[in-house]
Parts: C-alpha cells; structure tokens; sequence
C-alpha cells in the first residue's frame, strides 16, 4: 500500500471516527435536554387537582423508576422512534398503571432500558404521576420474537410490562426481545 494511501485511509477513519462520536454527543444531549424539560412539566402538575388527566395530547405522562439499577425516565404516550428517541414510551392501547389491564412501556435497549440487563426477580419498580406511585415487583421475564404480541394483552390482573431489543450488545436490529413482568405490590 502507497503512502499516499495510508494517509488518505487515516484521514478517512479519523474523520468517520469525529463524525460518529459528535452525532452520538449529540442525541446524547438531546434525549439528556429533553428529560430535563418533561421533567419540569412533570413536577408543574403535581398541584394539580386529582380530576386532571395525567397528559395533554403529547407530553410527559409520568415517571418509570427502577431504584436498584438506577434507570429513572420520563414516560411518553407512543413507541415511534420520535418518542423513543428521548424518552421510555407507554404502549397505545395498553392501561396505564393504577388502572386494570396490562401496562406496557418500551424503550432502547442502548438507552434507557439498557439497566434491564442487570434486572433481579423481585426488583422494585415505580411509576409516579401527579395522582400518586405506583408500586409493582418484578415476577419475571422472558426472551421473546418480535412477533409475540400477545405479551401485551391482559390476563385479567393487573400488571407492568416492559419491553425493549435483545440481546443487549446485539449491533444493528436485535433479533429478539426483552419481556418483563411485574406485578402490584
């Protein structure tokens, strides 16, 4: 290989490299900017009248937390990449915490539900909004095809389901999915 060569290849990987690190610097303070600001709006509404709905339109519905592992994040109706991108998002179509049904959020697995790895049976998990906390524990989990949307559906009992891509280090599309269940305490 020329000399010429190798300098041009070095260049070429050098800037690829800065690229990627800047765009990854970017989202990262993107989704970091956005939590601040529902996080705002989160703690403006919990004054607000227990008659009030918990969202607008669009905007924070509440507060997915898992103490243990540290993952705290503003929720978001929707699981399009927009919603994804910046924040946990609660399924459409699936109850929300407090009520009956099956509660079903999803999440990056590069992002914020990244801590799942390290999930124990029996963990804690919270979800705040301006009426109260909800408390559920984890029953357990499973590894899934994207297929299987019956994870979404009630069973009859109340319940919190979160779902993300796995394996967790997979680069690109993960093939399969990450299924957790929790239960009320």
């Amino acid at each position: 290989m020329s000399t010429d060569t190798r300098y041009f290849l070095r260049g070429f990987f050098g800037t690829c490299t800065v690229l990627m690190l800047g765009a990854f610097a970017f989202f990262t303070m993107q989704r970091h900017t956005h939590q601040e600001q529902a996080e705002v709006i989160l703690e403006s509404r919990q004054g607000a009248p227990q008659g009030t709905s918990e969202a607008g339109p669009e905007g924070p519905l509440g507060r997915l937390d898992v103490p243990r592992l540290k993952l705290s994040a503003v929720v978001e109706e929707g699981v399009g990449e927009d919603v994804l991108a910046v924040s946990i998002g609660h399924v459409p179509g699936t109850a929300l915490p407090g009520s009956a049904g099956n509660a079903a959020f999803a999440a990056h697995r590069d992002t914020f539900f990244r801590p799942l790895k390290d999930l124990r049976l029996h963990d804690e998990i919270n979800y705040t909004t301006a009426k109260g906390t909800y408390r559920y524990r984890v029953a357990g989990w499973k590894i899934v095809d994207p297929s299987r949307v019956d994870v979404l559906q009630p069973d009859g009992k109340p319940r919190l389901t979160l779902i993300t891509c796995y394996p967790f280090y997979f680069v690109g599309h993960a093939p399969k999915r990450f299924v957790v269940e929790a239960r009320p305490i």
